[in-house]
């Protein structure tokens, strides 16, 4: 799937992505691609991007925003992102 995560300043991250676990308002979950649509609003903490099915992640601190998934697009909205892995 496509994932495009952006803050007010600057474009995160852009690229094919296997998926995505997040940080939401009432616990983490998982998007994978084809996904069923999907807003959700995420809280404060860690964001891991499954870049690939064999392991390969890269994971950010975020403070908070959203996430849009439709037709295996993942945009995630947030105030910022700081990669800590």
């Amino acid at each position: 799937m496509q994932l495009d995560i952006l803050t007010p300043e600057r474009k995160v991250f852009s690229g094919k992505v296997y998926g995505i676990i997040l940080p939401g308002r009432e616990g983490s979950f998982e998007i994978l691609e084809r996904h069923a649509p999907i807003i959700a609003a995420l809280g404060k903490g860690k964001m891991k991007v499954l870049k690939e099915k064999n392991g390969n992640t890269e994971t950010y601190e975020i403070s908070g925003g959203f996430i849009e998934m439709l037709n295996n697009n993942a945009s995630v909205m947030i105030e910022d992102a700081k990669v800590i892995d």
